[in-house]
């Protein structure tokens, strides 16, 4: 059965600008699923006018009435994740058992940033003028606009939505258009808490939409998960009109294995860091850098382990791993393992479709490792965003280091050694938004997450992902009431 979803503006779903349809296709079975609107601008300043009016009241809620509301929708992201996880599933060809765990997160994360809704402090600040009480208080933007990808498009929009109305603003929200059936079933269960009418808005479509959005006059800030290329596109646009960006973009992250490792928990880290999630996620360990004496046990280990992955039906339970998300996205990962093999790399697992019963219809790709790497190669500084993993020999700790920054990115970074000494002089150097030693793709509501370099900037999650979404505002009270000088003001 076809589903047909509207917009979700003012607390309901609307067609009514009338613009054009398109479908979402799902990557399991090829058929269209759903039927969605694509907006228009006149849609986002539809969305922007129902952000606005509701703002003011949401802000003057105080912070214990706010944490009630997110508390509320945590409860029923909870209720309904079983069936919330098939709706992703079914758009973007994730696992179910991962989408779920998924759900589960994205509850954690409402729960986590209620509690912080009564204790946005600001401080107080001795001046040198005794006679002056200056204070700061910490303000939402108002209206913000979040973007989002097709990979984990519950979990990139709860890594900011919680965060942005604990902190009193309203948003307006463009999913991806590949994936946007379980954001706009997410609205459902917004209305079902009692979330008040127009603090969430969702307007579906391509890169139009997401321009309006960008470069709206009324929203103040923007918060974007996806490409570099892209990223820098919403950077450049949001900075003509001063207005400010958190950018969460890609990864070519480094997953570093030294000889004194416990090998079996590295195979096992290597694996979930490059085939979970059907490596479509930003920190991929999409380079597994292996010190030599290790390496051909590490990937012998590794390609006898990869064959045994099972592919299939993304709500099997028994699956574990599932499609590409969409057909744009598997034809480019087939085309980065095609010019690997052309540049040279040695192919030792994998690298065509996958074949079997009931994947003739899917966009599987069988799980894929390439040995002899060198770092200047296109498969080693490229992010493949797919179930490819690059083998690359090191000798030394600091040939590991300069092989590990020698990337445009810089997200996260995988260590896996027994020598605490050597992890903890490594995690100076390593130029990473993130790093994990000796286990990697660990996430936590209370973590902050974010990258350097072309990996964006701006954090997630954590304190320091709240204070993305307000503003500091100083206060000055001179209480003796008296200026004797004018001209001895000082600015």
């Amino acid at each position: 059965m076809m589903r047909q979803y509207g917009h979700f503006i003012d607390g309901a779903f609307v067609r009514q600008n009338a613009g054009p349809v398109f479908e979402s296709l799902n990557p399991y079975t090829g058929q269209a699923w759903a039927e969605l609107q694509e907006g228009t601008q006149a849609d986002v300043d539809d969305a922007v006018r129902a952000a606005t009016r509701a703002q003011s009241g949401w802000w003057k809620l105080n912070g214990a009435a706010r944490a009630e509301v997110l508390h509320r929708i945590a409860d029923v992201i909870a209720e309904h994740a079983a069936e919330l996880s098939v709706f992703e599933s079914t758009d973007n060809g994730k696992i179910v058992r991962e989408t779920r765990g998924q759900m589960q997160f994205a509850a954690r994360l409402f729960r986590f940033f209620a509690g912080y809704c009564d204790k946005i402090y600001g401080q107080t600040i001795p001046m040198d003028q005794t006679s002056i009480f200056d204070f700061t208080v910490r303000e939402p933007f108002g209206v913000v606009g979040l973007i989002t990808a097709w990979n984990s498009p519950i979990t990139l929009l709860c890594n900011k939505l919680p965060a942005a109305l604990a902190a009193g603003n309203t948003v307006v929200v463009k999913p991806s258009e590949h994936a946007s059936v379980s954001t706009l079933e997410l609205c459902k269960l917004f209305k079902k808490a009692g979330l008040p009418e127009g603090v969430v808005n969702v307007v579906t479509g391509g890169a139009a939409v997401g321009n309006a959005i960008v470069t709206h006059p009324q929203i103040a800030k923007i918060s974007f998960t996806g490409s570099p290329e892209v990223g820098a596109k919403i950077a450049g646009a949001a900075g003509a009109l001063l207005k400010p960006v958190t950018l969460e973009l890609g990864g070519k992250s480094a997953n570093i294995v030294f000889d004194d490792a416990d090998i079996e928990a590295a195979t096992v880290g290597a694996l979930a860091g490059i085939f979970a999630a059907t490596g479509q996620t930003c920190v991929a360990g999409s380079r597994l850098l292996v010190q030599r004496g290790i390496k051909d046990e590490l990937i012998s280990r590794l390609v006898d382990r990869a064959g045994q992955i099972r592919m299939g039906d993304p709500l099997d339970e028994s699956s574990e791993m599932g499609t590409a998300a969409n057909k744009p996205q598997f034809d480019r990962i087939m085309d980065r393992i095609a010019k690997a093999r052309d540049g040279g790399a040695k192919l030792v697992a994998g690298g065509g479709r996958g074949q079997g019963v009931d994947l003739h219809t899917g966009l599987f790709i069988q799980p894929t490792i390439f040995d002899d790497v060198t770092n200047d190669m296109e498969i080693a500084q490229e992010e493949v965003f797919g179930p490819v993993l690059s083998v690359i020999a090191f000798d030394t700790e600091e040939e590991a280091v300069q092989i590990a920054n020698d990337t445009p990115y810089g997200l996260a970074t995988g260590v896996w050694t027994t020598d605490l000494s050597r992890s903890m002089r490594l995690v100076p150097q390593l130029k990473s938004g993130v790093i994990w030693v000796n286990t990697y793709r660990v996430v936590a509501a209370q973590a902050p997450f974010g990258g350097v370099k072309e990996s964006g900037y701006g954090r997630e999650r954590g304190e320091q992902g709240l204070l993305e979404y307000t503003q500091t505002k100083n206060v000055m009270i001179d209480w003796s009431g008296q200026i004797k000088d004018p001209f001895a003001i000082k600015n």
